[in-house]
This record gives C-alpha cells, structure tokens and sequence, in this order.
C-alpha cells in the first residue's frame, strides 16, 4: 500500500511540474521500466499494475485533485467488486469447462452453467451502470466516456507489453 501512495504522489508531483504532453511521452518508458521490474509474487505485480493504472487514468483523464480524491474511492471499490465477480464466480465455472468438462456435461448441467455465466455477466453489467451513476456527478458525462477508452488504452498495452515480454522469453 505504501508503494501505492508514493506512486499516486509522484503523479501528483508530476502533474504539477510537468505539462501533460511531457507526461504522455513518459508515461511509456514508465510503463517499460516498471514492467523489467515485475520479478516479485503475484500480489506486488497485481500492486504495481494497479498503481500504473491509477497513474496512467489520472493523467489520461486530467483529474483535478478534488475530482481525483471524489473518484478513487468510488472506482476502487467498482474494481474490487469487478474482481471479485470474476474471480469468485466466472473463473471456476471457465476453470471447470477448461478440465474436459463440457465434453462430459449432460444439457441440464450445460444448462445450469449457462445461467451462472448470465448471472454473473448481468451483475457485471449493473456493477458498470452503477459506476457510470455515481461517477457521472464526480466528473460529468465527457470523461465517463473518455474513461472507457482509457481503460481499453491501458489494457492493451499491458497485453502487449505482456506479449514482448512472452516472445522475448521464447
């Protein structure tokens, strides 16, 4: 967690002493270095991850500092909601199919699997229409918007950063 603050406070340095375009270009090379970093266990990984992104959202968004201490609480508790649906409930079920499951399965339990996979992707859905109304008082319609593409913008270059780092070890 302290990692996490003295991340989010060098964004905060950062903002104030550089304009945005510098902070674009070095948000990259930020990305490259800490991702050279990644030799630790999985919850410092899943930790720097989420500091990138907080930093990464933050400058892609233009936060104000009063807007930013509104929309962290809101979008972290959103995220760990987010994970724990995932986590809980579709990553056993994909788990279960994955193990020659489906082969097996008789349609009462196909069916069954269905309706847990829907339930889960409904409740996913409401977490989002629910994160989209109570953040849309904190930063307004334009950058609920512009979040969607920014968090698609960051997933992507984790994956290809991910990627490079894969082929590089092959």
């Amino acid at each position: 967690m302290t990692m996490l603050l003295k991340i989010i406070l060098m964004t905060k340095i950062f903002t104030q002493h550089i304009n945005t375009m510098k902070i674009k270009q070095l948000l990259p090379l930020l990305l490259l270095v800490t991702f050279t970093a990644f030799a630790q266990g999985n919850q410092e990984k899943r930790d720097q991850i989420k500091a990138l992104k907080i930093s990464f959202i933050t400058t892609q968004l233009n936060l104000s500092s009063d807007e930013s201490a509104k929309f962290w609480p809101v979008y972290n508790a959103y995220e760990q909601k987010q994970y724990q649906i995932r986590h809980d409930k579709l990553r056993p079920l994909v788990k279960q199919l994955g193990n020659g499951g489906l082969d097996k399965m008789s349609e009462k339990e196909a069916q069954t699997y269905l309706d847990r996979f829907q339930d889960a992707d409904e409740e996913l859905f409401n977490l989002r229409k629910k994160l989209v109304a109570d953040l849309k008082p904190i930063v307004g319609s334009v950058k609920l918007i512009k979040l969607k593409k920014v968090e698609d913008d960051f997933n992507r270059k984790m994956l290809e950063q991910f990627k490079d780092r894969r082929d590089k070890k092959d």
